[in-house]
């Protein structure tokens, strides 16, 4: 994005004058430029100081694109992991320093590390998306709002979510200070320079990236047959006097109304629902809803028929909707471990830089979350001691036999709500105790989420059941 601080553009080779907004009153002025190097420019490389571990040397030389066709096919499996966000911590297995593997020999476990992002519209006048939306000459250059991580080791995914806000690097006062921001790199610096963006930021090698427009993730989530999804009941934001979410963002055409309780959403709303974030408290809240939509949407795309069903719509918007530099074959190792892929999400903790609205990396925070060599759970044991507050939203009156159940396992702290059945998936989730919450997900075979606005307390693990638990559960004494 333009560095509103200064008025210029981030990045050089680029003509530009200022235009004032009509339309709506601001404080500085908009940029209206045009690109004048080729969209597949390189960018210029981020500092080699970071807040994580750091890769010693130059990048590695990167793969060049491969034909639509071979790419279509690598991608059926992953893709749909930038559907939602869309989009979504590596907490890994393996340090990726030296990791630079498409997967494994063929019928091995696959490896691989994934860059997800989900990119903005782009406007072409204030209100006026352009109909061409790969179109360079743009009145404001998009931003990739959605960035996850994801490292596939087996058939465990882990996947961090990055705030968009994120500084690359540590932060220069004499740089503008939205070009310092994760989210603008990919519109300046291609899928390299986000690549080596996120590489930087968290000290992870980047195997391949995928960026995804907004238009391409609707056709897809209508194709696995929408979203389901809990709205709390608590004031809206747009109007506390209402309940649920009441939200308007005439700028980018964004509307979601939804009153508290279960929805069922098509493709457009839940593109919408995903995209907004003062609706559901503020990005981290965002980046928690989007982790529950992965969770589900994998979910369908791992059965036959999701498969089938999303496949075509895959395909076919690869040429038109789809950045990527990803390799062939990358399908023919992923696809017969799919149906096994269990998921953890996490988020990037982060601390506020002073002055501005930018984040820095928490090294600690973010060691403690990824434990010893990132692996979450090294050298930690069952924690049954720790607080688990059950929802249950089965509709079949689940609750009672599941506590019990968790009693007889060891876990001594344990209280119940009975909530509205919902069609969400079955889920644990916590804010701080990631391994106490790992161990549960182990437990009951299902997927764990950490993130910061989950409806428990810090200290607590929660779990959701879902309307799935009344047969995943289907064994426990009446």
């Amino acid at each position: 994005m333009a560095d509103q601080n200064s008025g210029r553009p981030a990045a050089t080779g680029r003509k530009w004058r200022y235009r004032r907004q009509a339309k709506r009153p601001l404080a500085y002025n908009q940029v209206y430029y045009e690109d004048l190097a080729s969209p597949t420019s390189p960018a210029q490389p981020p500092s080699p100081a970071s807040v994580g571990a750091v890769r010693p040397g130059p990048p590695p030389k990167r793969k060049p694109k491969t034909p639509a066709a071979w790419r279509a096919w690598q991608l059926a499996g992953l893709t749909l992991a930038a559907l939602t966000l869309a989009g979504y911590a590596v907490m890994s297995q393996s340090g990726g320093a030296a990791r630079r593997v498409l997967a494994s020999l063929p019928g091995q476990p696959p490896h691989l590390t994934l860059l997800l992002a989900g990119r903005d519209i782009v406007y072409c006048a204030p209100y006026t998306p352009c109909k061409d939306q790969d179109t360079r000459k743009v009145w404001q250059p998009p931003n990739t709002d959605s960035i996850m991580l994801v490292k596939v080791d087996g058939t465990r995914v882990n996947v961090l979510s990055i705030p968009r806000d994120t500084n690359v690097g540590p932060f220069d006062p004499r740089k503008g200070v939205a070009s310092q921001k994760v989210n603008s790199q990919y519109w300046s610096g291609g899928l390299d320079g986000l690549s080596s963006a996120v590489e930087q930021i968290t000290g992870e090698r980047v195997d391949y990236a995928v960026v995804v427009r907004t238009d391409y993730v609707e056709r897809v989530i209508g194709a696995l047959g929408g979203l389901d999804v809990t709205v709390p009941d608590v004031p809206s934001y747009g109007d506390p006097k209402k309940r649920g979410i009441q939200f308007d963002d005439n700028a980018a055409n964004l509307h979601v109304h939804l009153s508290p309780g279960p929805h069922h959403l098509d493709g457009a709303q839940a593109v919408a629902y995903l995209r907004m974030r003062k609706g559901l408290g503020d990005d981290y809240g965002r980046m928690d809803h989007q982790k529950q939509a992965l969770n589900q949407l994998i979910s369908r795309l791992k059965t036959p028929a999701g498969l089938a069903a999303a496949l075509p719509v895959i395909l076919g918007g690869l040429g038109n909707g789809v950045d990527t530099n990803a390799d062939a074959g990358l399908v023919e190792n992923l696809t017969p471990f799919l149906s096994q892929f269990r998921m953890n999400f996490a988020t990037m903790p982060t601390t506020e830089i002073k002055g501005t609205f930018n984040l820095a990396v928490d090294p600690l925070a973010l060691s403690k979350l990824w434990g010893s060599e990132g692996d979450v759970t090294s050298g930690s044991s069952v924690n049954t001691g720790v607080s688990v507050r059950v929802m249950d939203a089965s509709g079949k009156a689940l609750g009672p036999r599941f506590i019990r159940a968790l009693e007889q396992a060891g876990y001594a702290k344990v209280s119940l709500e009975t909530t509205t059945a919902s069609r969400e998936h079955t889920q644990v989730f916590t804010q701080t105790e990631v391994s106490a919450a790992e161990s549960l997900a182990d437990l009951l075979n299902v997927s764990r989420l950490q993130g910061i606005r989950f409806p428990i307390q810090s200290g607590e693990v929660g779990v959701l059941l879902g309307e799935d638990a009344s047969s995943m559960y289907a064994a426990l004494p009446q």
